[in-house]
């Protein structure tokens, strides 16, 4: 196949087709993103930052068109494609302001401390970043403004089904004045982008998806000596704990799992409630998940789109009916109405049991999977009970409890207190175990790929 079609997943019809790029053309680009850090690293912190800024001024110029081709390709919610716009101005506009301190020289000691040295971290190259679907624009972003800022160069190959939306981004960089070649694009198949990663011109690989594509991605990038930075998925749960505010953790929980159609990474997966307050939690959740309005994604008044792809939809359903056979309950939807677009109904399901893609795997959509504990140190071992270790949450009255848990017991990369949220500019980003290893944004993802160079003086 030398083509590929994106496809609008709330209507099922075809928004536009591009020609799959061979092994030449990529590799054109990647000589020219070389070229352009030839000259990009030469600029001081401080002159790269302007044209972050002017990025992200641009980004917000142009924040309806590109958060229309994103619900297009992709079925996410209109209004939750501008606010992504607008965290990747905000992540922009943090990258320029702190750069230049996080990524300055370090005067160190050396020798016993009679002798002086410098930490440089330098700019290594070309960067490839391999982005998925879920979050068309913040994916790349946040690989883009690390690196600019570290003086390196990046080659985005995006999820096919929002080629579109990788293309404009590159277009809005240029014409916020980035130079020519230093980010851009290639449109092409598996082994061809296997080729780039052997490429000799790029020197580093970070790659957001599954933690199957992530374990090949590592792989290649090992054989050929690539350092890598991966965040892939996770089944993430969120404790309610015997004292928690369970009307707040309702709320939030209902929140975190339709969030983006329930397609993010870091969302509420797996709901573990203590037995003291299981009943109360579940009949709150329930009617919360049924009150969710599913529609028309660029409609204002849905909360619920569809599925990112039919592929995606297929794969939900088959992981709901395993579930089920499994052992757990339907508590609510779980049935998708038949009908143009890849609508899935908000679904709880209860009794989730061990060995089922409800308990084990990440269910990447509007789905819910509570699973009862007999108390808070039970429930602990069941969040930990998982190959995953992105983030999770903990709802319970007791802040200091809250902080032991989430520091000392918590095996996951990010955890939240009593409230469910996605990224921030400056938190670290990533996890532990099969969500990958590597850390983005809070000043972590500037120094993912520099070369900290250590020079001695006598």
């Amino acid at each position: 196949m030398n083509t590929i079609t994106t496809i609008n997943p709330a209507t099922e019809v075809a928004i536009r087709t591009y020609e799959l790029m061979g092994e030449r053309a990529a590799f054109e680009k990647v000589e020219a993103c070389h070229a352009a850090f030839l000259t990009w690293r030469a600029k001081t912190h401080e002159e790269r930052a302007p044209y972050l800024r002017d990025i992200a001024k641009t980004l917000r110029s142009h924040a309806d068109p590109l958060a229309e081709l994103m619900t297009r390709e992709t079925g996410k919610l209109l209004r939750d494609g501008k606010t992504e716009v607008e965290l990747c101005a905000q992540i922009l506009e943090y990258t320029a302001e702190h750069g230049p301190e996080e990524l300055a020289d370090e005067p160190r000691s050396h020798s016993g401390g009679d002798k002086e040295g410098v930490v440089a971290y330098c700019p290594i190259g070309v960067v490839y970043s391999i982005q998925p679907w879920n979050f068309p624009v913040y994916q790349p972003v946040r690989v883009l403004a690390s690196n600019l800022m570290a003086g390196n160069g990046v080659i985005l190959k995006h999820a096919s089904i929002c080629t579109g939306s990788g293309l404009m981004l590159r277009d809005i960089c240029l014409e916020a004045g980035l130079p020519e070649g230093l980010f851009d694009v290639v449109v092409v198949d598996h082994d061809t982008s296997d080729a780039i990663i052997a490429h000799e011109r790029v020197r580093g690989v970070t790659m957001t998806g599954s933690d199957d594509a992530g374990r090949h991605i590592a792989q290649t990038a090992g054989k050929h000596l690539k350092k890598s930075v991966l965040e892939l998925g996770s089944n993430d749960a969120y404790l309610v704990l015997e004292d928690a505010d369970v009307p707040l953790a309702v709320k939030m929980c209902v929140q975190g799992r339709i969030y983006n159609n329930g397609e993010t990474c870091v969302s509420a997966k797996r709901f573990v409630v203590t037995d003291a307050v299981y009943e109360a939690f579940v009949e709150g959740f329930v009617d919360g998940m049924k009150a969710i309005t599913m529609g028309d994604p660029r409609d204002e008044e849905s909360e619920l789109g569809p599925l990112s792809s039919k592929e995606q939809f297929e794969t939900l359903s088959e992981q709901v009916t395993r579930s089920l056979e499994g052992g757990a309950r339907l508590l609510c939807g779980g049935v998708p109405e038949k009908g143009l677009g890849y609508y899935f109904p908000a679904t709880v399901l209860v009794d989730c049991q061990p060995g089922t893609p409800a308990y084990d795997d990440e269910l990447f959509g509007p789905v819910a999977s509570i699973i009862k504990a007999r108390d808070d140190e039970d429930a602990m071992r069941i969040a930990n009970d998982s190959r995953y270790g992105l983030g999770g949450a903990i709802f319970t009255r007791d802040r200091d409890k809250a902080f032991r848990l989430a520091r000392d017991h918590f095996d996951t990369g990010m955890v939240r207190i009593n409230f469910f949220g996605t990224a921030d500019p400056n938190m670290p980003f990533g996890g532990v175990k099969d969500s990958g290893f590597g850390r983005e944004h809070g000043g972590f993802g500037m120094k993912a790929f520099v070369n900290a160079k250590a020079i001695f003086f006598p």
